[in-house]
């Protein structure tokens, strides 16, 4: 039911007058944000009121000067559904007067582009975003079918981080007392294809709408983080090349300016950079099972093309927050990756040539970052999954670098992790180490010398996740409940253990991991569960909150080799003793009834 509230405003000609309505509705169950918003499939979204009754849900979390007379940004990755919840959001952040919207052209903003748009934009009356919905389901499938496709919401503050814990509770709480919204019903559709502002006058005053650049403010704030210029003389030496995979997520948006027009790379370098609703039909997860065209050009397919690998790639996922680097024929480990960021930042990045605050990254990551910390003598942080964690320690000035073995590399320029931005740190790094190579005879150091180099000064951490996709959501709690259940009897999971692998170390110690954040006290609890073996390897168990179906069942292997003589072996080999154990403890198939996971990484 609709009670119209009277609402009439005499204005100038250019100022379009609008109404607000009260509109009833009630709790819609399931509404809980994960660590990354609200995401389900797009049909749940298309359910009457379901987008409304969480946006209202959010404005009502907020305090009211974070809405009323506010700026905000309303952008995401322009997957199927997106052009529609923008003028959603739009109508009904008039009604909540909210004093003006930025949202990127075509609703197209990257996740950490939002980041840098809340921190670092001005409008041209001086105006600053107090916080922003981003709309995506991040590396999740997007598209109109029926099927696969995902849609997502969350809610970023004026840090330009995600909401935290006590916003997304109030948030998940009014989802289930909410009775109404307002809403601008006759507020006409903004065109979000043109740059401009759409202005209008309504009970709280004037309400506009601009339509801003994509690109523009993440560019710049890019160029004051790197050398372009070296960059650029890289990508233009003959011994060189490059390859980018958007995957048909928003980092199109972004790729063609910065690696065409800024750093002078070859138009034929990017692939699959035009933005799709539907991600052109592909999964937009930058790993090797996904991202399969940038894997076969960089000759780690099943297949020899014939065809002679760039020296360098990477991809994107569909909101371009996550990366995958790759080198020719050799994969890059995020845990790696983040690590050798923070080993080389300082010579390489000019941002960061001051030194690092410190580093951090995520549980389940392997500890190639720590080895790295304790070397450099750089403040550590080992934290639950979930960027919010990484930003409390940025706010605090602790942390300059940061990242997780779910292709998440970060630093504090934002507070999203950022993958064009680990990108332009790969070929800073690839320029600083080729500066006097790039001119004459001498050999190109190359993404695999780096790693290799990196393997030989800290040792290798061989590292593979399994993930189980839509798993049973009960049948992934009770193998939680039996590896909790096991941490009790050390000597006897030890028995059991030599009993399956002779050749693998005893377990130390084994837990539920549990964090207290250094900066505001707050303990985060039950965050995957942990068995430490002697030696340094690692087993590490935990239940994703990223899908929107059933449960993903993510095990993290690690083995750790200190003896560069033995840090060549293939990862398989190496891991496999740990492998064995890990399905054996957890009776994986027994619960899951699966014999082998949805995704190796």
């Amino acid at each position: 039911t609709n009670r119209n509230l009277i609402f009439f405003f005499f204005t100038s000609k250019k100022d379009m007058v609008f109404k607000v309505s009260l509109v009833s509705t009630s709790p819609i169950d399931g509404q809980k944000p994960g660590t990354s918003g609200l995401r389900k499939k797009v049909k749940v979204f298309k359910q009457p009121n379901y987008l409304h009754n969480f946006v209202q849900s959010t404005f009502n979390a907020l305090t009211p000067e974070k809405v009323k007379g506010a700026t905000l940004v309303v952008s995401g990755d322009g997957r199927y559904y997106s052009n529609d919840a923008v003028q959603i959001i739009i109508k009904m952040a008039a009604a909540n007067g909210v004093r003006r919207v930025w949202v990127g052209k075509n609703t197209l903003l990257s996740t950490p582009a939002v980041s840098a748009v809340i921190r670092e934009r001005s409008g041209a009356d001086g105006s600053k975003a107090t916080g922003g919905f981003i709309l995506t389901a991040s590396h999740n499938p997007g598209g109109p079918t029926e099927v696969r496709p995902d849609f997502g919401i969350k809610y970023n503050m004026e840090n330009g981080g995600p909401a935290p814990e006590s916003i997304t509770d109030k948030i998940y709480e009014n989802t289930k007392t909410i009775k109404e919204y307002p809403i601008a019903e006759d507020l006409p559709i903004v065109d979000i294809s043109a740059i401009g502002v759409s202005s209008f006058e309504g009970p709280e005053g004037k309400f506009d709408v601009e339509v801003f650049d994509s690109a523009d403010d993440y560019v710049k704030l890019m160029k004051s983080i790197f050398d372009f210029e070296s960059i650029r003389k890289l990508l233009s030496s003959p011994k060189f090349s490059f390859c980018y995979d958007a995957m048909h997520g928003v980092a199109g948006a972004y790729a063609h300016r910065i690696f065409v027009e800024e750093l002078g790379a070859q138009e034929s370098s990017l692939l699959n950079c035009v933005p799709k609703e539907d991600f052109g039909g592909g999964h937009p997860d930058p790993n090797l099972t996904y991202a399969k065209e940038l894997v076969a050009r960089m000759g780690l397919g099943k297949s020899d093309t014939g065809v002679e690998p760039p020296e360098f790639g990477a991809a994107a996922d569909g909101d371009a927050d996550r990366n995958m680097i790759l080198g020719k024929r050799f994969f890059v480990t995020p845990s790696d990756s983040v690590a050798i960021i923070a080993a080389n930042a300082v010579g390489a990045i000019p941002y960061f040539s001051t030194g690092l605050k410190g580093v951090a990254r995520s549980m389940p990551t392997s500890a190639a970052l720590d080895v790295v910390a304790k070397s450099l003598n750089l403040k550590f942080f080992e934290v639950p999954t979930g960027w919010k964690f990484f930003g409390n320690l940025m706010d605090a000035g602790m942390c300059s670098v940061c990242g997780e073995e779910s292709f998440g590399t970060g630093s504090d320029h934002i507070r999203e992790k950022d993958g064009i931005w680990a990108v332009l740190a790969w070929l800073s790094i690839l320029a600083h180490k080729n500066k006097e190579t790039l001119d004459g005879d001498a050999k190109l150091v190359t993404v695999e010398d780096i790693v290799r180099k990196h393997w030989a000064t800290y040792g290798r951490h061989y590292y593979t996740r399994y993930d189980y996709e839509n798993v049973d959501a009960g049948k992934a709690k009770e193998l939680m409940e039996h590896l909790v259940k096991l941490q009790s009897t050390i000597p006897e999971v030890n028995k059991m253990v030599k009993g399956i692998r002779s050749d693998v170390a005893n377990v130390s110690s084994a837990d539920e991991f549990e964090y207290k954040d250094p900066v505001d006290g707050s303990i985060s609890k039950h965050q995957g569960i942990r068995y430490l073996f002697e030696d340094g390897s690692r087993l590490v168990f935990r239940l994703s909150g990223t899908g929107s179906e059933g449960a993903t069942i993510r095990l993290y292997i690690e083995q750790y080799e200190k003896d560069a003589s033995k840090t060549g072996r293939e990862s398989h080999e190496a891991l496999s003793p740990l492998v064995d154990i890990a399905l054996k403890l957890s009776k994986m198939e027994e619960f899951t009834g699966r014999s082998a996971p949805t995704v190796i990484t």
